[in-house]
């Protein structure tokens, strides 16, 4: 196995856009290698398979798409009241939106998760690691709600996510004079979130 470690960096990041844009039918190591503008051959020198690949995928996402620490300390300067939380849940939807193809990769990640139980037990975990840890900083920042409160936070946005990245236009007008994504990421706070 090869051990360039910029190398892999470049050719998950190329795996990612495959990801996003072909699906995951059409992530191969030709079209990884295609991506990064490298030698057909090389994705299958850093990697041991497909499996691997998407494992490095899934990792890479997650620094991809984690919130920047300084953004949060800023924030975590604020009264701990449902406006914090709405400032918490703007910043997800700016990083998802901003990165809309590491989203979307995500969201592929999900779907082929579906057909491969392999992917699904460590991407099941990965996932739930990541519920888990926003429960865990929920309660350590003292915000309105409990571990249930998180949880359909979660799902919530993560269906005001899918739409707003893959069918924005099924959002517009629905509520009239509520604006995609940012006003639905507040009325989804107001009605999930309590006031204390």
């Amino acid at each position: 196995m090869a051990s360039n470690p910029e190398r892999r960096a470049a050719l998950v990041d190329a795996g990612v856009e495959v990801l996003a844009r072909e699906g995951a039918r059409g992530l191969t190591f030709r079209a990884v290698d295609a991506e990064a503008g490298v030698p057909v051959g090389t994705a299958s020198n850093y990697f041991t398979g497909r499996d691997d690949l998407l494992r490095q995928i899934d990792t890479r996402l997650h620094v991809r798409l984690a919130p920047d620490p300084e953004v949060v300390a800023d924030l975590l300067t604020r009264p701990k009241d449902r406006s914090l939380v709405k400032a918490l849940m703007h910043d997800l939807t700016s990083r998802a939106t901003r990165d809309r193809t590491g989203y979307l990769a995500l969201l592929e990640m999900r779907l082929e998760a579906t057909r491969r139980p392999e992917l699904r037990a460590s991407y099941t975990k990965s996932v739930r690691a990541d519920l888990e840890e926003g429960m865990r900083f929920h309660r350590e920042a003292g915000l309105p709600g409990d571990d249930g409160t998180v949880t359909v936070l979660y799902l919530a946005m993560l269906g005001l996510l899918l739409e707003h990245l893959t069918l924005p236009g099924v959002l517009e007008g629905v509520l009239p004079g509520v604006g995609v994504p940012d006003g639905l990421v507040e009325r989804v706070v107001e009605t999930v979130v309590p006031l204390d």
